[in-house]
């Protein structure tokens, strides 16, 4: 299959970038089989969906951001810290309907390939337990992968569009270290792009024999966030929340967070129910108000000055020139 000079392109997967249900009539597409291929792919001559459903790329962003522009939830940590597995617990539970943000309502998602991607190891199959996702690999890009998810409020109010990032988190320790790494490239886009950070801490790894690098990396981590974020809200995660650490290796982490970023909140949170609940009422600890104050965040607002008063002219009504 050849493939189109259209970079943002993926024909026949997800249809021409155009919109040409017939490739032979797009005027960039000129593969050898271009008609056979529409013909076998697409006898009806239909309009094929513009997305995959797999995680969002750059080139993806435009299929969301035409009603406005998304909130975007940057999750940084080091490598293993949980962060895939903190949004693969949000999709399973928003989709038995065990959590979502108070007075809002699920309204869809473009990526629901990628969303199961991520939390497909956690469910139950025969002859198979839940685990924890594999691991996001890094293979070099320069992105991260995009989680969307739509919520609108129950009254009718407009819909509001999230983008959750899905990066590995050696991307965030070569960014921490040199901002402009190459192998940081990544974790650039998600500190230049984001609307608001969560800093994952794995309260597992602050535990384990190597204890003491899993501390330096948040730590470094969470001086480098502090530097580039801004004005924009953070939220310490601690994830893991049954696993007790050292007081000292706690609030040695807190300290890091809380002296680059005063006003960061605090989150705990697990996957590992209350004990004596129904497994199948199990929201685990901390999740629902996590997503709660992800889903809150909101783009502060631009105020436009009043028109300059006039003679009533409203041909005139702005910019009027004084006598």
């Amino acid at each position: 299959m050849e493939k189109c000079a259209q970079p943002t392109c993926f024909v026949p997967d997800t249809g021409c970038d155009l919109g040409h249900t017939d490739l032979t009539k797009c005027p960039i597409w000129h593969g050898a089989r271009a008609a056979d291929e529409t013909a076998g792919n697409n006898l009806s001559g239909e309009m094929l969906m513009p997305w995959s459903g797999s995680a969002f790329g750059l080139a993806d962003l435009r299929f969301v951001s035409g009603r406005a522009k998304p909130i975007v939830i940057g999750v940084v940590g080091p490598q293993n810290a949980g962060k895939t597995t903190l949004l693969a617990a949000w999709y399973l539970l928003l989709g038995r309907g065990l959590t979502g943000p108070e007075g809002r309502l699920f309204a869809g998602s473009y990526t629901l390939s990628g969303w199961e991607a991520a939390a497909g190891a956690m469910r139950w199959t025969p002859g198979q337990p839940p685990r924890f996702p594999p691991h996001t690999t890094s293979r070099g890009g320069r992105a991260p992968g995009l989680l969307h998810l739509t919520f609108r409020d129950e009254d009718g109010g407009a819909p509001v569009d999230y983008l959750f990032t899905d990066a590995p988190g050696e991307w965030f320790q070569r960014w921490a270290i040199n901002t402009d790494s190459a192998e940081g490239a990544g974790a650039r886009w998600v500190s230049d792009h984001a609307d608001a950070f969560m800093i994952v801490a794995d309260r597992e790894a602050l535990a384990g024999e190597a204890m003491g690098s899993a501390r330096g990396s948040l730590q470094f981590i969470a001086r480098r966030l502090g530097a580039e974020r801004g004005a924009r809200p953070v939220a310490l995660v601690w994830t893991k929340a049954d696993v007790d650490i050292p007081t000292e290796m706690e609030e040695a982490v807190r300290s890091a967070v809380m002296d680059a970023m005063p006003d960061a909140a605090e989150h705990s949170v697990s996957v590992v129910g209350t004990p004596g609940t129904d497994p199948l009422l199990n929201t685990g600890v901390g999740l629902t108000g996590l997503l709660k104050w992800a889903t809150d965040v909101r783009r502060p607002g631009v105020d436009l000055p009043p028109p300059a008063s006039t003679s009533g002219d409203s041909l005139f009504i702005y910019g009027g020139r004084k006598p």
